[in-house]
Parts: C-alpha cells; sequence; structure tokens
C-alpha cells in the first residue's frame, strides 16, 4: 500500500498555469538578478556573495563574459540540488541560471544607470536580492552557495547558516585583493541588502521551517514528504474541538528551499488541508539531516 501511494504521488503533475506562472517568475527573478548584476554592481567592480562573486572576479580576471561563468560554476551545483530535492528543483534552477546566463550577456554592454557607488550598491544589492528570492519562492535557485551548504550540513557540525557566512566571508575577503579593500566592503553592503530583500520576498523565511499539516489525506502527505523532499514526518493524534473528530496531525522539519516544494505538494494531494509553517531558530537532535532522495 505505501509503494503504491509513493508511486502515485510522485507522478502526479501541476496543472499547467501554475507551471507558466512558475517559469515567467523565475523568468522575472532572473532578469532582475542580471539586472541588478550588469547595470548597477558589476561596472561599480562591487559583487555578491556566493558563486555570482567568484564568477564576477573571475570574469574581470580574464575578460571572459560573467554569463559564461555563471553558467558553468553553477552546474554542479544543480547536480547536487537534484540529489538533495529533486528534479523539479534542477529543472527551475537550471532553467533560471540559463536566463541569467543569457541577460547578463545581453546587459553587459549598457552602460550603468549610476556611477555613485553608494547608490549602485544600493539598488542593485535590492534588484539583486529581489530577483533571487522571487525565484527561490517558485522552486529553484540562482546560486549554489545555499545548495552546497545544505550538502556540508550533512558532514560538518555547523548550522546551513554558518556554513554561507563562512564562505562568504573568504569569497567577499578576496574581493579585497581583486578590487581594493573600499570595493571588498561595499560589496559585503551589497551583500547584506540583498539578503534582507531575499527575506522580504519570501516572507521573512529563515533557513528551517516547522511544518504543522491537518488532512484528511494525513497519511498520503506525509508518504510524499519523505518520498519527494526525503525529510521525515512524525504523526500526531488531534481532535477537533467543534466537531470532536479525530484527526491525523503531520509535523516535519524543512529548509527554506523546500517550503515551495512541499506547498506544491500539499496542494497536489488535498487543497482544502490546514497548513501551517513557522520559523525555527535552531534544530538539534532527532532525525533533521534529510536522507538523499534516489
Amino acid at each position: 500500500m505505501t509503494e503504491l501511494i509513493k508511486e502515485n504521488v510522485q507522478h502526479r503533475r501541476l496543472p499547467l498555469s501554475r507551471i507558466i506562472l512558475r517559469i515567467i517568475a523565475i523568468t522575472i527573478g532572473a532578469i532582475l538578478m542580471a539586472t541588478g548584476l550588469e547595470i548597477f554592481l558589476v561596472p561599480n567592480h562591487v559583487i555578491d556573495g556566493g558563486i555570482t562573486g567568484i564568477s564576477i572576479m573571475l570574469s574581470h580576471i580574464t575578460g571572459w563574459k560573467l554569463g559564461i561563468f555563471l553558467f558553468l560554476l553553477n552546474l554542479p551545483f544543480v547536480y547536487m540540488g537534484y540529489k538533495q530535492m529533486g528534479k523539479t528543483f534542477a529543472f527551475s534552477t537550471v532553467y533560471g541560471i540559463i536566463v541569467l546566463s543569457i541577460f547578463t550577456s545581453f546587459f553587459h554592454p549598457i552602460p550603468p544607470f549610476t556611477e555613485d557607488i553608494l547608490l549602485a550598491t544600493l539598488f542593485g544589492g535590492m534588484i539583486l536580492g529581489i530577483g533571487v528570492g522571487l525565484v527561490i519562492r517558485n522552486g529553484g535557485a540562482l546560486d549554489g552557495t545555499e545548495i552546497l551548504a545544505l550538502v556540508l550540513n550533512k558532514k560538518l557540525p555547523f548550522s546551513v547558516g554558518q556554513i554561507i557566512m563562512f564562505m562568504n566571508i573568504f569569497i567577499l575577503g578576496t574581493a579585497g585583493f581583486v578590487f581594493g579593500w573600499d570595493r571588498a566592503m561595499y560589496s559585503l553592503l551589497a551583500y547584506v541588502i540583498a539578503s534582507k530583500a531575499i527575506d522580504s520576498v519570501v516572507a521573512g523565511l529563515e533557513e528551517t521551517k516547522s511544518v504543522w499539516i491537518i488532512s484528511d489525506d494525513a497519511e498520503e502527505i506525509g508518504e510524499a514528504v519523505n518520498a519527494r523532499l526525503g525529510r521525515g514526518v512524525t504523526y500526531l493524534k488531534g481532535e477537533g474541538a467543534y466537531t470532536g473528530d479525530n484527526k491525523k496531525v503531520i509535523f516535519s522539519i524543512i529548509s527554506r528551499l523546500e517550503e515551495s516544494k512541499l506547498t506544491t505538494i500539499v496542494e497536489e494531494i488535498d487543497p482544502s488541508a490546514f497548513l501551517a509553517i513557522a520559523d525555527i531558530a535552531e534544530v538539534r537532535g532527532g532525525r533533521f539531516k534529510k536522507r538523499d532522495i534516489h
């Protein structure tokens, strides 16, 4: 019975209209990130964190187009994302990165909107963050740093946020040797602004979320979360205060990149299900670290 549920859930498909809306949102997000990079940050020698920052520095050193490095350096992380979060995430990420690479090349010859370094940092970081947030909210990613952090989190005694912070300190510090230390400080400011913009777009998402689901199809939803996200679930017994009916409650812990896919799973199986998602400051013990999806 369990295997049949897994098979049926894994082959459910989103409505065409929902897929089209996601494609449009990811396209807009990637274009916004390209705008923030090529129209504001890159011409003023300000970088972002993560793979994007490394790509900007390599593009400056070699003279190659930024889009080439954005595409090539993110490819290995797409495979990691496929192993961690499945095909939908991987396809969304590949599409977003392709659009980003194309539009950074397209925008490259356009003169910057401003040569005021502070204005470029503020608006570039904000526009870039909004774009990344749109893509994350719709089930993809434009930078491999968070995917790598999720993988390393399984092997290192550090949280995802700490790993990302360590990597970006190294990357932004390296910018000081490439562009000068004043540009490195502006880059740090752009990174902070972009991070805040991302959080605002995706409704203040943190690294981990607690999920509570109440549904008459609780077992099918629980099997789907386990099969498609690799997350363990716990079933709790509940009782409706008004009706007195017995209810099965699902509890699970997910990462911020997985919220979009979990919401999709619940909507596919039971659109009327009660779903509550809350931020978590810290997770210890238990079996939070997910298993690989095969």
